[in-house]
């Protein structure tokens, strides 16, 4: 089973967000950035869930959906998976990862 790690980067858009939807309702806050991690355990057992990111086409680069979210991730050589980001759909995400 792979093993999960949050970069510091892919920690700190938790953080934005759990701020961001808090000012106005701090319990929709948690359920959403719960919601994220508890998708993102899926990896675990399904780590090709989501769709592939060509953009860094020597990268197995990858991004799924949670809700408005975009959690992108990177698939390492090992098997092992790390979370780089969570984008609401907003945002254009070339302009954030790497």
């Amino acid at each position: 089973m792979a093993e999960i790690k949050w970069t510091a980067e892919a920690e700190q858009w938790l953080r934005d967000i759990f701020a961001y939807i808090s000012a106005d309702k701090p319990e929709a806050a948690r359920r959403v950035v719960e919601g994220i991690y508890e998708k993102a355990q899926l990896l675990q057992r399904f780590p090709e869930i989501g769709y592939r990111y060509d953009c860094y086409p020597d990268l197995n680069i990858r991004i799924f959906l949670y809700g408005h979210y975009r959690i992108a991730y990177l698939i390492k050589p090992e098997g092992n998976i790390d979370i780089l980001g969570v984008f609401h759909g907003a945002l254009e995400i070339d302009r954030y990862l790497f």
